[in-house]
């Protein structure tokens, strides 16, 4: 009974769904049906896939990684919506057209937020590839310890030690198999420094022409 996600009332109507509810209808206010709420809601998808991904991650160096790029890119959510909700006040959207301003200011923020969406999706496309890379490169080492002692193989036990003469593909595979978390771990923060910056950049620009409307 306490699994249940939802608890239903005498009526039959879930309170989840006067909870669902009442979000979308939060979402329509703040940020309107248009541009702006579309520019939202693929950030936050993106950010949701990436956290999915992270669920499924086991490789204790890529992990410990990716954890803190994950609360990093969180962060950025509620800056992403502040953006979002502002330039709805300024310049409301109900359609897929970006609303006329000064200079094109609306346009240049309206693009910021994409490739920060874009990025972010960027992100979580590092991730699974670094998730991987991280099982590729760790299977092969178990195979190599399970074949020892195995005809074909030499009988010195010290042979499958990592870095010893004759110790074949172990010690070759030993310095891949660290390097391997190491580059996905480097992808992955370079594509959440990305994203960061174009969020900036849209903060940035909304400063800029905060005392002109878009009219103006």
């Amino acid at each position: 009974m306490d699994r249940c996600p939802r608890v239903a009332d005498r009526k039959g109507v879930s309170v989840g769904f006067f909870s669902d509810y009442r979000a979308t209808r939060r979402d329509e206010r703040e940020l309107g049906e248009g541009v702006w709420r579309r520019a939202h809601d693929r950030f936050k998808r993106g950010l949701d896939r990436y956290h999915q991904i992270l669920e499924s991650v086991r490789d204790p160096e890529l992990r410990a990684a990716a954890v803190p790029v994950a609360n990093d890119l969180a962060d950025l959510l509620p800056r992403v919506r502040a953006v979002c909700m502002e330039a709805h006040v300024r310049a409301p959207s109900r359609s897929q057209d970006i609303p006329h301003s000064t200079d094109g200011y609306l346009s240049d923020v309206h693009r910021q937020l994409s490739r920060a969406g874009n990025s972010m999706a960027q992100a979580a496309e590092a991730l699974t590839m670094a998730r991987f890379a991280a099982g590729s490169h760790a299977r092969p080492v178990a195979s190599g310890l399970a074949g020892e002692g195995t005809p074909g193989l030499a009988g010195d036990g010290a042979s499958g030690l990592a870095g010893e003469p004759g110790s074949g593909g172990d010690a070759a595979g030993s310095p891949e198999q660290l390097s391997a978390p190491s580059q996905g771990v480097s992808a992955i923060q370079r594509r959440s420094a990305v994203v960061t910056e174009y969020v900036t950049a849209a903060e940035r620009l909304l400063g800029e022409h905060a005392e002109h409307s878009p009219e103006d």
